[in-house]
């Protein structure tokens, strides 16, 4: 995409077909990474044993802790390039993306080597039993030892990509990588390697389907070389100290939520391990199920945070406050409707996973419960991406660490306390009601400190 179709993208394309453009590429790779993610626990459901189950939702966490370190980077320099390309200086957007990317591959580097140090001492930490442990550790030896580098570096170079408006490409590597690891799933469990190792064959596929996805990436960068600020090249410099410090100004809080989102889940599974194997395993299948309608709001906060950090930067206003309008109420008329869906299809969604009566029954009451939460938990992150395109990090920190370390965690441990099993799959709801109501709070006193600097800075009465 030439630099003229980006700009158009940021400044004058219609503001919904501009988010479209840049949101729907996005949404859709991020379906097929859920389906991927799901088509593991799919696949093994077929064997119908709850262990190989049980051992893929362990491992779930430390994976989504690569997630966490791709924000890190991804995201930090990617809000940061969008708001210099918004400025028009395009000298420091290049510096950025290689300082992004360095540093990506030696945090990821550090994760992997530790994984690897501690892996049995982790994998009883996340709640493994004598029946899922030899499953675990071949999990994630494949996805997390191996398949941690591919993985960072496939989401930091997505991000990087919708940061300059090439939010296509960004999403088609994506979707290749996941649709990829659908097809390979199968055959390494159930044709190359013998009874018994489906496990390992889900961790080889879903390895080799992330690698295939950042060779992809690299090839667009380098095809888009001459026309992109986007560069692995040292010799511009490394970016300004105050650049380094906006990286890690929003970096640090998308990966603080998605560590935290990530600790929150270990205490799920650990709390949930209390109840045996079949209620782990239940809950494992209930937390990739859930993930549709939020995937979906997550594709709409990242094609829409480009736009929002260009315009912000730009002080075009107007533009910001629209885009901030429709991608808002894009995402809770999804929710609502996916809530819905739910509640009428969850029994058939637990079914495609597992045969097993136990697991279908507890999973179906699970999935019920939890999917309540999804427009609260929308309008939360989304709250967090535009403080983040604003390049207001402290801010993106703060809701980030009280919505887990204050509310959602404390919150798994009280209402199992009080109620056992079901108290903690309503901890979610019971969490984002407060969530939602302190970003209310948080987002009303920053517009209106604005609005003496700008009056077209957008508030939740006009979001509304």
């Amino acid at each position: 995409m030439a630099k003229t179709d980006s700009k158009e993208i940021f400044e004058s394309l219609p503001i919904p077909k501009a988010v479209k453009v840049m949101a729907l590429p996005t949404i859709f790779g991020q379906i097929i990474v859920l389906i991927y993610n799901m088509a593991d626990t799919f696949f093994l459901g077929r064997t119908d044993n709850p262990y190989m189950v049980a051992a893929a939702s362990i491992i779930l966490p430390v994976f989504n802790i690569s997630l966490a370190l791709a924000g890190l980077s991804g995201m930090g320099a990617g809000a940061l390039i969008s708001r210099l390309l918004g400025e028009g200086n395009e000298a420091e957007a290049k510096k950025v993306s290689a300082f992004g990317f360095y540093l990506s591959l030696v945090i990821t580097a550090l994760f992997s080597g530790g994984v690897l140090i501690f892996m049995r001492p982790l994998l009883n930490l996340l709640g493994a039993s004598e029946n899922t442990f030899l499953y675990a550790r071949q999990y994630a030896f494949c996805v997390i030892v191996l398949g941690a580098t591919p993985t960072v570096l496939s989401n930091v170079l997505s991000n990087l990509l919708r940061s300059v408006g090439v939010s296509k490409e960004a999403g088609f590597g994506i979707t290749l990588g996941g649709l990829l690891n659908i097809a390979l799933d199968p055959l390494f469990m159930f044709v190359i390697l013998p009874k018994g190792y489906e496990v390992l064959g889900v961790g080889i596929a879903t390895l080799l389907s992330n690698c295939v996805a950042c060779g992809y990436f690299f090839c667009i960068i380098f095809k888009l070389r001459k026309r992109s600020v986007i560069s692995f090249s040292l010799k511009n410099g490394l970016p300004s100290r105050k650049s380094i410090g906006s990286v890690f100004n929003v970096g640090i809080p998308s990966a603080v939520a998605t560590l935290l989102f990530d600790i929150d889940y270990i205490v799920i599974d650990k709390l949930m391990a209390a109840y045996g194997d079949i209620a782990l395993a239940s809950v494992g299948i209930v937390l990739k199920a859930e993930r549709l309608p939020l995937n979906v709001g997550i594709g709409i906060c990242q094609g829409m945070m480009p736009i929002v950090a260009y315009n912000y930067s730009a002080k075009n206003r107007e533009r910001m406050d629209g885009t901030i309008k429709f991608s808002l109420k894009s995402g809770i008329i999804f929710s609502l409707v996916s809530v819905t869906l739910y509640q009428i299809f969850a029994g058939f969604i637990l079914r495609a996973f597992i045969a097993n009566p136990q697991t279908v029954m507890l999973g179906t009451g699970f999935l019920r419960i939890r999917c309540l939460a999804t427009p609260l938990m929308f309008m939360s992150f989304f709250t967090v991406y535009v403080f983040q395109g604003f390049g207001e990090g402290g801010k993106a920190l703060f809701l980030g660490v009280v919505r887990w370390a204050v509310f959602n965690i404390p919150m798994l441990f009280l209402l199992n306390f009080l109620f056992g099993m079901y108290g903690i799959v309503w901890s979610q709801v019971t969490a984002d009601v407060l969530t939602v109501i302190l970003s209310f709070i948080v987002y009303r006193k920053y517009t209106k400190s604005q609005q003496t600097q700008d009056k077209n800075i957008p508030t939740f009465e006009t979001i509304r």
